[in-house]
């Protein structure tokens, strides 16, 4: 099944642009129509289904463990979830929200939180990222309306120049002290529910979290990186960034532009 609207334009006003350059974040409605979100709703359930590997019961699992199921580069597993993650309607809005002439893929990864999932602890996700720039932003697509008790993204509105806590992995920890600068900082935690078709972009270095899912339905979302097309692989600094660059740049040399059979450009000017 193919639709159109994955490779038609979406016109950003300046306000929007202006909003994501301040803030590092972004929400924005209907990008996606509610046929589309249920059609993928139904594809990426099915294939995480039989790609889910976690077989301990949630009380049993560590805070990461409780905050979501993760399953990573679906692109590469079914020719319809690709259609999803190379759309040119979402990979043009990255572009767009990033002022770059182009992006390419970084990777895609679904983040189920069950029913009685955990929070997703104050993070950064570039720290896990070997990538030169802050030029790489998520969009965060849900499969389904999600409402404040399914535990939606929290953004810390403009947390992109606070250095403390780029350091720390999703834990315990980050919560803590991410959560404890937020405090004396006058940065806005925005934390909405999410309608069907309604989606959000936030770029490397800005802290969010999400709440506990204390309903019995599972959260579903999929969510995919894009990077500036000209991005370069940096010396990795931590174990999680040689992982990333084993896994999602293989074969790139330190310095290069990160241009492998994974990561091909979808947009370009």
């Amino acid at each position: 099944m193919h639709f159109d609207i994955l490779q038609r334009p979406f016109q950003l006003s300046q306000s929007q642009i202006d909003f994501y350059r301040k803030n590092a974040f972004i929400k924005i409605k209907e990008v996606l129509t509610p046929e589309v979100v249920a059609h993928f709703n139904r594809v990426i359930s099915a294939k995480v289904d039989k790609l889910n590997t976690q077989t301990k019961k949630l009380k049993d699992r560590d805070t990461y463990g409780k905050a979501f199921l993760q399953i990573f580069n679906l692109w590469t597993q079914d020719v319809q979830i690709k259609e999803l993650m190379f759309s040119k309607r979402l990979a043009q809005l990255a572009a767009d929200l990033m002022e770059v002439d182009g992006v390419r893929m970084y990777h895609d990864q679904a983040l189920f939180k069950e029913g009685g999932g955990g929070i997703t602890p104050w993070h950064a996700d570039q720290y896990y990222w070997p990538l030169s720039t802050d030029r790489v932003i998520t969009v965060w697509i849900p499969l389904q309306a999600v409402p404040s008790e399914m535990g939606p993204l929290e953004f810390a509105a403009g947390s992109q120049e606070i250095l403390t806590g780029r350091d720390l992995s999703i834990s315990d920890e980050s919560e803590n002290l991410i959560g404890e600068k937020l405090r004396v900082t006058d940065c806005p935690k925005i934390s909405e529910p999410f309608d069907v078709g309604e989606v959000s972009f936030h770029s490397g270095w800005i802290f969010h979290r999400a709440g506990p899912n204390t309903t019995n339905q599972t959260r579903k979302v999929m969510t995919s990186i894009y990077m500036d097309k000209d991005m370069l692989l940096k010396k990795p600094e931590n174990d999680g960034q040689i992982n990333d660059w084993e896994t999602w740049c293989p074969g790139v040399e330190i310095g290069k532009v990160i241009d492998s059979h994974l990561n091909p450009i979808l947009f370009e000017r």
